[in-house]
């Protein structure tokens, strides 16, 4: 008889819904971050077209993951929420306030110039918490039979803050190489001439990155070590991807450095995952521990089977429905 590790199965659905949500809401995060350094307003005006029409339902993965998170995993939430309680509503309240300015942008004339700046700041802040979130797994946490016992700023520490601006570069390096895809003229110039800049910038924080993980975290240093050859496949991937970014867009080509920079990033967190698996709880508890009852676990995978497909689908959609150079003077309004 066949039999199936529940946790294994959930860990895996997680751990996409995580990499779909990064993938697809980086990069229209990174649009905002990079919103006040744009040449003109017409510029601007291009980088917001280009993701309205697909930046709500790229945050279905966050739904997803979150709440598949809390059924499968639950353990995950009681420590983590916690733990990262202000980091978690710096991030939504970013979300939040880049959310309406897609909106209210438009529509306000003589107050335009607020709603820029909700745009950038609320992408700006939502990704930083989102990288000092990940440099607080890294590091771990304080906890005492399955209670967290550390204080509410613990999670911030300098290394964590390396992290989330090095969220904030990766971010912008993909919202660069979206916008060489989708526009024309001279604001794919401009996307041109920062994209080396910002991979310059991802490259010098992932080096530090890689030195400081061993020092915070004694369980990633110990299989580091033991498991060299296999582990470094992923960061040496990772540096061919950002090898043939920098060639493309030194050539000028316009949809291979967007894939390559979605590349960087996956290998980026499969190193992640095979330094942590399969601890989601560092430094101590699996997934199994972490694990709710056989029985809930396999009553949501019936459902997340269905919806799973459902969500891949119309988001295939609607990117080809809005396939396609965004022209200055078009777009959402």
């Amino acid at each position: 008889m066949i039999t199936f590790d529940l946790a294994i199965i959930w860990a895996g659905i997680i751990g996409f819904g995580i990499i779909m949500y990064v993938l697809m809401d980086g990069f229209d995060l990174g649009l905002g971050i990079l919103y006040p350094f744009a040449p003109d307003e017409e510029s601007r005006d291009v980088m917001m077209n280009s993701v309205a029409p697909v930046w709500d339902g790229n945050e279905t993965w966050l739904v997803l993951g979150g709440a598949g998170l809390l059924g499968a995993f639950p353990l995950v939430y009681s420590v983590f929420l916690p733990a990262l309680y202000i980091g978690v509503f710096l991030m939504l309240a970013g979300l939040i306030f880049r959310g309406i300015s897609f909106e209210f942008r438009f529509k306000s004339k003589k107050n335009r110039h607020w709603w820029n700046r909700a745009f950038c700041w609320g992408s700006a802040i939502a990704t930083f918490a989102q990288g000092a979130v990940v440099g607080a797994y890294i590091q771990g946490f304080a906890v005492e039979d399955f209670v967290y016992v550390g204080g509410p700023l613990d999670w911030l520490s300098p290394f964590t803050v390396l992290t989330g601006l090095g969220m904030m570069a990766g971010y912008s390096l993909l919202g660069a190489t979206w916008l060489i895809l989708k526009s024309e003229g001279h604001v794919q110039q401009w996307a041109y001439r920062i994209a080396p800049k910002l991979l310059l910038a991802v490259l010098a924080v992932f080096a530090i990155v890689s030195l400081w993980t061993p020092l915070v975290s004694m369980e990633v240093r110990e299989r580091w070590l033991n498991q060299l050859h296999l582990i470094w496949i992923f960061p040496i991937l990772a540096l061919v991807c950002a090898g043939m970014l920098f060639r493309a867009i030194k050539r000028q080509s316009e949809g291979l450095p967007f894939v390559m920079a979605l590349g960087l990033f996956i290998f980026t967190y499969l190193g992640l995952i095979a330094s942590k698996w399969p601890v989601i709880v560092p430094p101590n508890y699996t997934i199994w521990d972490a694990s709710s009852a056989p029985e809930s676990q396999l009553f949501l995978l019936i459902g997340v089977l269905f919806v799973i497909p459902i969500v891949l689908a119309y988001t295939a959609w609607s990117y080809w429905v809005f396939r396609g150079k965004v022209k200055v003077g078009e777009g959402y309004h």
